[in-house]
């Protein structure tokens, strides 16, 4: 006879790909590591594409929220950024509060018991959600916040956006006054959305009702590790007074990524044979996440940089910023003339979707050109793999620095999709990386190093428990007590 559920664990992730699948990769590794019942919830079109990217035998429940987008001035059937251009993200958020009544009814259901007692529930929901912490607290569940960014991207994150400091002063520089650890941020580390902000914006109007409401919260869980991201962490600890738990890395397979709504531009059996046929320590892995792409003259300079460099690389393409993103590749039009049949031996074209553990995990990869988003980090850190950061959106720029900064992990190559690049600076730096340079030996002997803090961390046996693997078993008992501290 099976053991009763302890939890009935609640999970409610942001409508976007990059939020979404932290949070499938926690449900999957809470159901194998605990007896706890786990509850997703979501809108209608995003839970169908759920359903198909976990695991035949999982239990996990499925919950749809109602939600109709053309109600809140979004095109029909728009319920994930993926869809979405950049200006209709903020609508999306503003709508999200839209869900709060339908939200508290499913978790006081839950709640409610037929035999009288209260069933045991704890809510994990995305740092885009701070709403849902009034809601868990005014029904007495416990919840938590589930943060997908590192802890030192996310502090820098939480503070400029909480006082807009760069629109009071005339320097090009910055310090943020509740965050003295990290150093001064130049305009050009800002994505755009804080570069515009002006306190009155969409964003600022949002973030404003957002970021307060997580101190009604009972903690955030970082998808993070706590020996590599203590100063981030912190941050937290003491901005909102409330416990973190580092749990991380906590990733997706490349089974279950593959089938939450991406497709494989090509089979990884031929991208893997590619890749055996190629020395060690040999080949440049490029990636801007699954959102993202580059202007086409920034496309044009990064194949020269490639050209000049001479070294093996497998990139994944997407059409250039002004072309849809998940439209097919016109290599002829978007990269130099005879850029494949020059690179035919020693490059290959991904078109829209990588196996990217497989790639990073494999010994002929040297290092990776990438957003620096941090699931992407966390890849790979957790396979030793140095960073060329290029970052593009929301908290990379803090992530860029502090892989470079604190880590020294990362040489940083370009900031964002509208600054201007040379192919002979970016060639310049991937030699420095991929060389026998002092920098390029001591990045790769760094990241060799957390590839072993990250590996202990999350140790989980007989005898030894590393400090994510205790995070998260603490993370259940605090979660199993009433808010008085008295067990359930």
């Amino acid at each position: 006879m099976a053991e009763p559920k302890e939890l009935n664990v609640v999970m409610f992730p942001f409508m976007a790909q990059g939020h979404i699948i932290p949070f499938v990769a926690l449900a999957l590794h809470i159901e194998q590591k605990y007896n706890h019942t786990i509850t997703f919830i979501n809108t209608p079109l995003n839970i169908k594409k759920l359903k198909s990217s976990v695991p035949p035998k999982s239990s996990i429940r499925f919950l749809e929220i109602p939600f109709n987008s053309s109600d809140h001035g979004l095109p029909p059937n728009s319920e994930n950024t993926d869809v979405l251009p950049y200006p209709l993200i903020t609508r999306l958020l503003e709508a999200s509060f839209s869900l709060k009544p339908t939200f508290r009814s499913i978790v006081s259901d839950l709640v409610d018991s037929t035999n009288g007692h209260r069933n045991r529930v704890c809510v994990i929901t995305d740092i885009f959600f701070g709403w849902t912490a009034s809601v868990a607290r005014e029904l007495g569940v416990f919840n938590v916040i589930f943060s997908g960014a590192g802890g030192y991207g996310l502090a820098c994150y939480y503070s400029v956006w909480s006082s807009l400091p760069h629109r009071r002063t005339d320097s090009d520089e910055f310090l943020l006054y509740d965050f003295p650890e990290a150093s001064r941020i130049h305009v050009t580390q800002l994505p755009s959305s804080i570069l515009k902000a002006n306190g009155t914006d969409p964003w600022s109007v949002y973030q404003a009702k957002n970021l307060p409401a997580w101190v009604d919260s009972d903690g955030i869980l970082f998808n993070s590790v706590k020996e590599i991201d203590q100063i981030g962490l912190m941050y937290f600890v003491r901005k909102l007074g409330r416990p973190v738990w580092s749990i991380g890395p906590i990733l997706l397979s490349t089974e279950n990524r593959a089938k939450a709504g991406k497709e494989k531009g090509m089979e990884t059996e031929l991208c893997a044979k590619w890749l055996d046929s190629k020395s060690p320590n040999s080949v440049l892995y490029i990636s801007f996440g699954s959102n993202n792409t580059i202007s086409a003259s920034q496309m044009m300079e990064l194949a020269m940089a490639l050209l000049i460099s001479g070294k093996n690389f497998i990139w994944v393409v997407r059409p250039p910023i002004g072309f849809n993103i998940n439209a097919e590749f016109r290599a002829q039009e978007w990269l130099p003339e005879g850029f494949e049949e020059k690179t035919k031996e020693r490059g290959l074209l991904v078109h829209k979707w990588a196996s990217q553990v497989e790639i990073l995990s494999h010994k002929s990869v040297s290092a990776f050109l990438t957003h620096c988003g941090w699931n992407s980090v966390l890849e790979a850190l957790t396979y030793g793999v140095p960073m060329i950061g290029w970052a593009m959106a929301a908290e990379q720029f803090f992530n860029v620095k502090f892989l470079v900064e604190e880590l020294g992990v990362c040489l940083e190559v370009a900031r964002g999709n509208s600054c201007e690049v040379r192919h002979e600076d970016m060639g310049e730096k991937i030699d420095l990386v991929m060389n026998e340079t002092d920098k390029g030996v001591e990045m790769r002997r760094k990241a060799c190093e957390l590839k072993e803090v990250i590996k202990s961390a999350m140790r989980d046996e007989e005898g030894f428990k590393g400090s994510s693997a205790k995070a998260m078993d603490d993370f259940f008992r605090t979660a199993m007590m009433t808010k008085d501290g008295v067990e359930c």
